[in-house]
């Protein structure tokens, strides 16, 4: 390996894999019974006793599972459909444009956009109140926050959607897709049949890692339950939080022992995931020994488009309906439009907000830069390596995409607390940059590896160092993968709730704690932190946008 580049993966493999390792000790050890701080010397299954006597606990289970499993099941189907109908109809690829603002909004942004848009006093049954509906006054049903978690489950897929799309697309990259689904169509398949019987088998290998990320993230929701799942009782997630953030520290050992069942349910799930591979791989052999039809039935092709479109322009609309609220005034039901629009909130926001504003801004980009940096070095370091690094050691850098948050950060809060850092912006950065950096290798390890290493032998030819040779070569034309890179980085960092919440102890304040303490409040207010929430890796991912457009007319 290359001199400059040999200290980078070391460290880097730190950050990311000794926060989770630390945080997951610092779980289990008051999950059974040690934790001298409050008085824990005895280890025992007393937690878990306590845990399980807890009343409604198996129905939190019940509806941790039901819900992640259901979401993404569904996020999973809908992005294999829209991107086979895309990939299919090349005039329907436009379309993929929309997803685009959906993967840049943090989730609790679309949780609150889509709770004003179903509530039943939201903009839906405002527009066909009342001549329609013949509703003077809001309907007295239980959504969101019904028991059931099916506003959880929607949230969840119109977020995770745009995510498992991208990861389709990036696998999909390179592949000679067309004349495959050529090939399948010649065979007499259909278009959708087409995609998936030559292209998605190839694809799914290298999806199944992030597709384990979308259940560990919906294992543990946490700012997307608070707004929009149940609560009597809530899913584990919430229960965790709750214990975890009580007065009383008898309850932290049982949140604690909380957090582990939160962890190995998770892995259940993925699990459960895994073992439902092999029915429908079966099933899909049968069906492929026996060919296509010999009669067209039914075309799924335009509710593949349709229904996954559909979806996304919801996840949009959720956002223009905070966007307006946060413009409104006097708007009272079933009027499906203001009485009037003014600035009022916007011009009270930089005393409420302004602090939330830059300390949100100022992580992000620090985290992002950051983030791609490390991200760039360490697969740098990689092409100098005399053997390549081992698949198996690879996937420890996205160890904090396959665990649940809940299940470490609270091991990580008390190392924070022992190292007496917690509380701090520092605290903060560090922690957020062990979510963001999986996700900067995400989107710049296909361009790094597959980088032409021809131009860099002509640059060690004319006698540049492999310093010179990354930094006045390879750098610039990596622009566009790495400009995207940041932009993503900087979403994920400003859309961290949970690790914001434990790493700041309520001492550091963002823009994602402030949309979920304004989520029952005020809708104004809500409505101007969710545009700010938006805004900013909006404004990342153009500018993204115009280095990418800057780099092809260059070409």
């Amino acid at each position: 390996m290359s001199t400059p580049f040999a200290v980078w993966p070391p460290l880097t493999w730190g950050i990311l894999v000794a926060p989770v390792v630390a945080g997951l000790l610092g779980t289990l050890a008051p999950a059974f019974g040690y934790l001298p701080a409050i008085g824990l010397t005895r280890p025992g299954l007393e937690a878990f006793v306590e845990l399980l006597a807890l009343p409604g606990v198996w129905v939190s289970v019940a509806l941790t599972l039901c819900t992640t499993l259901a979401a993404t099941a569904l996020a999973w189907l809908l992005a294999c459909a829209f991107v086979a109908s895309t990939t299919a109809l090349p005039r329907a690829r436009p379309l993929r444009r929309l997803l685009s603002p959906l993967l840049a909004a943090p989730h609790v942004a679309i949780a609150l956009g889509l709770a004003f848009l179903v509530a039943p006093s939201g903009f839906l049954i405002r527009l066909v109140s009342p001549a329609l509906s013949g509703l003077t006054s809001p309907p007295l049903w239980v959504f969101p926050g019904d028991p059931f978690g099916i506003a959880l489950v929607l949230a969840l897929v119109v977020k995770e959607m745009p995510f498992l799309v991208l990861m389709l697309l990036a696998a999909q990259a390179g592949r000679p897709v067309e004349r495959q689904l050529l090939a399948a169509r010649s065979l007499g398949h259909g278009p959708l049949a087409a995609w998936s019987v030559a292209v998605l088998p190839q694809l799914y290998p290298s999806l199944r890692l992030p597709l384990f990320a979308v259940i560990a993230y919906g294992a543990s929701p946490v700012d997307m339950a608070l707004v929009l799942g149940p609560s009597v009782p809530p899913v584990l997630a919430v229960r965790v939080i709750e214990l975890l953030g009580h007065p009383d520290l008898v309850h932290w050992a049982t949140g604690a022992a909380a957090a582990v069942l939160l962890l190995a349910l998770a892995g259940l799930a993925m699990v459960a995931w895994w073992l439902c591979e092999w029915p429908v791989q079966t099933l899909a052999k049968r069906l492929l020994r026996r060919g296509p039809p010999a009669r067209p039935r039914v075309s799924f092709a335009l509710p593949a488009l349709v229904v996954p479109a559909a979806v996304g322009v919801a996840g949009l609309a959720s956002l223009a309906v905070m966007m307006l609220w946060s413009i409104a005034g006097r708007w009272r039901f079933p009027d499906s439009w203001p009485d009037d629009l003014h600035l009022d909130a916007w011009i009270a926001a930089p005393d409420q907000l302004g602090v939330a504003l830059l300390v949100t801004a100022g992580l992000a980009l620090v985290v992002g830069l950051a983030a791609t940096s490390l991200a760039l070095l360490c697969l740098e370091a990689e092409t100098h390596r005399s053997r390549p690094v081992p698949a198996r050691w690879q996937l420890w850098l996205y160890l904090p995409l396959v665990v649940p948050q809940a299940a470490f950060l609270f091991g990580i809060q008390v190392l924070l607390v022992a190292l007496r850092v917690d509380g701090s912006l520092t605290a903060v950065a560090l922690v957020h940059l062990t979510f963001v950096l999986p996700y900067a290798f995400l989107a710049l390890a296909g361009a790094v590896r597959t980088f032409d290493p021809r131009w860099a032998l002509v640059g060690r030819s004319l006698g540049h160092r492999p310093g010179a040779v990354f930094w006045r070569i390879k750098l610039p034309m990596l622009a566009a993968p790495v400009a995207t890179a940041f932009a993503l980085s900087v979403a994920v960092s400003a859309a961290l709730y949970l690790p914001t919440l434990f790493a700041g102890s309520g001492q550091v304040r963002t823009l994602a704690l402030e949309a979920v303490a304004l989520a029952s409040s005020d809708r104004r207010s809500a409505g101007v932190v969710v545009t700010l929430l938006a805004a900013l890796p909006m404004c990342a991912f153009l500018l993204a946008a115009l280095v990418r457009a800057r780099v092809e007319r260059r070409a």
